[in-house]
């Protein structure tokens, strides 16, 4: 009987540092549309990107080799290099050419939808079949995002909200992946090889990338872009890997529901941002359709 007290005692503790880990991460995430746009104040969304990548690879690289880490078992590379695509690549390019031409609000109810897309991808990765509620909520969020954004484009798609579209998906598979291996590696070791991975292509596109694109240095731009590449892409991914690892995937991903709703928050308050009179009832929608996937996951439930 003692044992299993002290059991149910370690269960809670953990339970609760991952859900402070999981929160941490969602709030290094909400701040990333607008450090983004910061950045963009003075870099294009090609060096943006390269450098916030470039910078938080030679961290990872560094943490790695400071905690001597072995390298990767080549059954994990697929799957690492699936999250380097997406989460380091696709997701932070697509949303810097997006965010050129939208705001952070309005790409934050976008990007609210990725716990559903992340949800479908793992569904047909992993052959995990869901009850009709999960599907109808899933459909009913996905729908509300398209009429959103056919709405405030006054019925066509602009090439941001393609961007954004891209960058949902590729951070819906890298999402889904890299919490697969957090199941069985340190969620830390995860993002730092997938973005050590990527250092052979983005420290030589940092280079074209600043050759080509102009570059005007400013207080905002610098700000912007250290909080890309120490936060955004490495030190939130840590956060958050770390309370997946505690309290799984599904009780971390209820925690990412206010993501949308703090970045809306972040816009208005740090970039003045004047958000379409649909933005927040849009992304209140999401949410609630979110809730009812995360309680209708499986078959029967």
């Amino acid at each position: 009987m003692r044992a299993k007290n002290s059991a149910t005692v370690t269960d809670r503790v953990a339970v609760r540092d991952g859900g402070l880990w999981a929160a941490l991460g969602v709030l290094a995430f909400s701040l990333t549309f607008p450090a983004t746009l910061w950045s963009l104040d003075g870099f294009g969304p090609w060096t943006s990107t390269a450098l916030r990548c470039s910078l938080a690879g030679l961290v990872a690289a560094g943490c790695l080799y400071a905690a001597r880490v072995p390298r990767p078992a080549p059954a994990l590379v697929p799957a690492l290099l699936v999250v380097a695509s997406g989460c380091v690549v696709a997701f932070p390019l697509f949303t810097a050419m997006a965010l050129r031409t939208t705001s952070a609000g309005n790409a934050a109810v976008v990007v609210g939808a990725l716990p559903l897309a992340t949800a479908a991808y793992s569904s047909v990765r992993t052959g995990t079949r869901h009850s009709p509620l999960f599907w109808a909520a899933a459909v009913t969020g996905a729908a509300a995002v398209i009429a959103f954004t056919l709405a405030r484009t006054g019925g066509a798609l602009g090439v941001g909200d393609l961007y954004l579209f891209a960058a949902l998906a590729g951070a819906a598979a890298g999402y889904a992946e890299g919490g697969r291996l957090a199941s069985g590696v340190p969620g830390w070791q995860v993002i730092s090889w997938a973005l050590v991975l990527s250092l052979p292509l983005t420290l030589p596109l940092s280079a074209v990338a600043l050759a080509l694109e102009p570059v005007h240095v400013t207080p905002a731009a610098l700000t912007g872009l250290a909080y890309l590449a120490l936060v955004s892409q490495f030190g939130g991914f840590v956060a958050w890997y770390r309370g997946m690892g505690l309290i799984g995937v599904v009780r971390a991903s209820q925690l990412q529901l206010a993501q949308p709703l703090l970045t809306l928050a972040w816009a208005a308050l740090l970039l003045g941002e004047h958000l379409s009179p649909a933005a927040p009832p849009t992304a209140a929608v999401v949410l609630v359709c979110v809730v009812v996937t995360q309680r209708a996951r499986r078959t029967g439930l």
